[in-house]
């Protein structure tokens, strides 16, 4: 039965990773809900979820490393960092369904965030990324996000193409961002106990060969379908998490 489970959590590992890899998305839109589904407490699947991201999104960011744009990754950071912490410190204080509410919403914003240079021009080009607007709204995504026990990757790729990076740098600068938003976070469900060992390292392999593998995929595939697959990802997750709460 324990071999049965470990092939499991291997296996949402390896999806997790995959989609991680190809659209610079944390996974744990993807985790969280399977690991639910195997058995986990939602507070668990939390934990083990960030325990993975950093080490996922290492892999995946070493392969996409030219295309970091570290000079605006530093200001996400800051405030993606913020808000997860923040986030996880607020788990379980607001209502799931308020919650998933809010990612819904801020999901759709997201994806239009895409496609905002070619649908609305002229407000694209109003749109300031300077340092204030970075950090401000890393933050609250990132509240948002950690409050779902998420590092804010499944919608950074999109944030990021709205402040002016092409998709393939900004999956990659999500990706590296990600490290470190999640890092932060661990700790405090590290303290609280909320991470168990063997499903966690189990998800951790599957996850890193995923990443690598779809880390691969994404540098070969044209920019627009890049595009078109991140925005239907994140919107199925966004009403799947809506299904789950109802």
């Amino acid at each position: 039965m324990e071999i049965i489970l470990i092939i499991i959590y291997l296996c949402i590992g390896l999806i997790a990773g995959l989609m991680s890899g190809v659209f610079g998305i944390g996974g744990g839109s993807v985790r969280i809900p399977l690991l639910n589904l195997a058995g986990l407490p939602l507070i668990t699947a939390f934990g083990i979820n960030l325990f993975v991201i950093p080490f996922s999104s290492l892999v995946g960011a070493v392969i996409h490393r030219k295309n970091i744009d570290r000079k605006i990754a530093v200001y996400v950071i800051i405030g993606g960092t913020l808000g997860s912490i923040t986030g996880a410190f607020l788990v379980g204080l607001i209502s799931n369904i308020v919650l998933a509410i809010l990612f819904v919403i801020t999901a759709i914003i997201t994806v239009v965030a895409i496609y905002l240079d070619r649908i609305a021009p002229v407000l694209s080009e109003k749109i300031n990324p300077n340092r204030y607007n970075i950090i401000g709204f890393s933050f609250f995504l990132n509240l948002i996000t950690g409050m779902r026990g998420g590092s804010g990757g499944s919608l950074f790729p999109p944030f990021l193409r709205a402040m002016k990076l092409d998709i393939h740098k900004a999956i990659a600068t999500s990706l590296f961002v990600t490290i470190f938003t999640a890092t932060f976070a661990i700790s405090i469900y590290w303290y609280r106990g909320n991470i168990i060992w063997l499903p966690a390292l189990s998800v951790l392999v599957g996850s890193i060969i995923g990443a690598r593998t779809g880390s691969r995929i994404s540098l070969k595939t044209k920019p627009k379908w890049l595009e078109i697959g991140l925005s239907v990802l994140i919107i199925i997750l966004a009403f799947l998490t809506v299904y789950k709460t109802l």
